[in-house]
């Protein structure tokens, strides 16, 4: 895949995601970018260079899509949230339930895509 197709990708997502804040509000564009498109991005970055080379972008962009109390405050809630499914419940279906590896390996992601986000400045080298 071609840097301008990674460029591509994260346009049409936030894209997206202007269009999912207009329609559904903050909450839903944020958990739509964040925790899910820019994680899997991050993710992806992390073993492929044409991807980590369109991240700082990425991030940037996203920098802009929020204010930095809207990222702080639901990086806060996505965070929660992660911790409450590491939780046991009382008469869970482990069937459903995601393992404590993949729950971990998500809040590595998700500490590292709240160091991008609240960073007071990106640097590229």
């Amino acid at each position: 895949m071609s840097v301008r197709k990674m460029h591509e990708i994260w346009i049409e997502q936030y894209d997206a995601a202007q269009g999912i804040k207009l329609r559904y509000g903050l909450k839903a564009a944020f958990d739509y970018l964040v925790a899910e498109k820019l994680l899997n991005f991050a993710e992806a970055a992390a073993e492929h260079p044409e991807f980590a080379r369109e991240l700082p972008r990425f991030v940037s962009q996203v920098r802009l899509m929020f204010t930095p109390l809207e990222i702080k405050t639901h990086i806060a809630r996505v965070e929660r949230e992660l911790h409450d499914k590491s939780l046991p419940v009382e008469g869970d279906d482990d069937l459903i339930r995601e393992s404590p590896t993949t729950i971990a390996k998500r809040a590595g992601q998700l500490a590292t895509i709240k160091e991008l986000l609240t960073a007071t400045e990106l640097g590229t080298s």
